[in-house]
């Protein structure tokens, strides 16, 4: 009777341990843009380069601490595996480039809108391609958000195409890792690894043309660029730690965190201009994640009402285990906003 209580354990604890990293990526994502323009004058495709080749400077270093190294040899013996990480390093790598330039050229906002739009991409592929299902309430959260990106997609006057690129480049690598199904500290080490040997064939090409800022700005900028991967790791590792932890309708309510903080740094830190338009487009998509956050709270409660009265029915009956077979029924509901009611 023990282990039939044991999973649904396991599987409330996990889903509470996927929330933590989730706040804990979505938080860091959402102050970054305060630290890539201390890298300048590197060039957006410099700060990548070193992006890629300090990171994994930073998960060598983790992975010896934690002796985490027994996943590599099973990895390298399945290629579709290989496949999919290769895969989540080249949608990675565009996700990183254009908003390293977006915020280094002012478009922090915008930036800000993709990431917005992202939670819809991964709703949509987690209905599409996951067969997860959405409750009445979480469609209409959709239709607003939608409704919001149309509102302010005319606001720009011009096709968002920084916010699009950023939304389905990310949207597509959280797919990409939900099937890869490694950690966090394993994944990213990963598609790191397929970056890092381009990456430093780059900066060495950029220092020999004598266009590397790396080598002329001084030990301050070099430490500062060294330092891209810890910045890049700790969110990437936390993001991975959550995605094969929670279903990709979690990923998207979360997600929107990060937006809501870039968003109020472009308006107050960087002064970006927030005319009528965009307010209203920004209002209706956090109405959609008020509807959002409503139908989760409510689901929530739901399962614990639920999970209370099979257990008082269980005691009733005398049934042996009856808390632990309510738990199995109630709890993954609760945790899982992705699920019908």
């Amino acid at each position: 009777m023990g282990s039939s209580g044991e999973a649904p354990a396991r599987a409330a604890s996990e889903a509470r341990l996927g929330l933590l990293y989730g706040f804990a990526a979505y938080g860091s994502w959402g102050v970054i843009p305060l630290f890539w323009p201390l890298l300048e004058p590197a060039s957006p495709a410099e700060i990548l380069a070193n992006r890629m080749v300090w990171s994994l400077v930073a998960c060598i270093l983790l992975l010896l601490v934690l002796r985490r190294w027994s996943w590599i040899r099973p990895l390298l013996r399945e290629p579709r595996r290989l496949a999919l990480v290769a895969g989540a390093a080249a949608t990675i790598t565009v996700n990183w480039f254009v908003y390293i330039w977006a915020v280094n050229s002012g478009h922090v906002v915008e930036a800000a809108l993709g990431y917005f739009i992202n939670p819809l991409v991964s709703i949509a592929f987690g209905v599409l391609l996951l067969r997860e299902r959405l409750r009445g309430l979480q469609w209409i959260a959709v239709g607003v958000g939608v409704a919001a990106v149309v509102v302010l997609t005319v606001g720009y006057g011009r096709l968002p195409w920084i916010a699009l690129v950023l939304a389905f480049s990310f949207g597509t690598y959280g797919l990409i890792k939900k099937r890869i199904g490694l950690e966090g500290i394993e994944s990213f080490a990963a598609e790191t690894a397929v970056q890092f040997l381009p990456a430093l064939v780059f900066m060495v090409v950029l220092g020999a043309r004598g266009d590397s800022t790396f080598h002329t700005e001084g030990v301050g900028h070099a430490l500062l660029l060294a330092s891209c991967g810890v910045i890049t790791a700790f969110p990437l590792i936390c993001f991975g730690a959550a995605a094969v932890r929670l279903p990709l309708s979690t990923i998207g309510l979360m997600q929107y965190l990060a937006p809501t903080l870039q968003f109020v740094l472009g308006v107050l830190y960087f002064g970006e201009s927030m005319p009528a338009e965009r307010w209203a487009g920004f209002l209706l998509i956090w109405l959609a994640l008020a509807l959002l956050t409503y139908d989760a709270l409510r689901t929530a409660r739901r399962g614990r009402l639920e999970l209370r009265r099979a257990e008082a029915r269980a005691a009733a009956a005398g049934e042996p285990g009856g808390g632990a077979k309510a738990a199995a029924t109630g709890v993954p509901e609760a945790a899982n906003p992705g699920r019908p009611a």
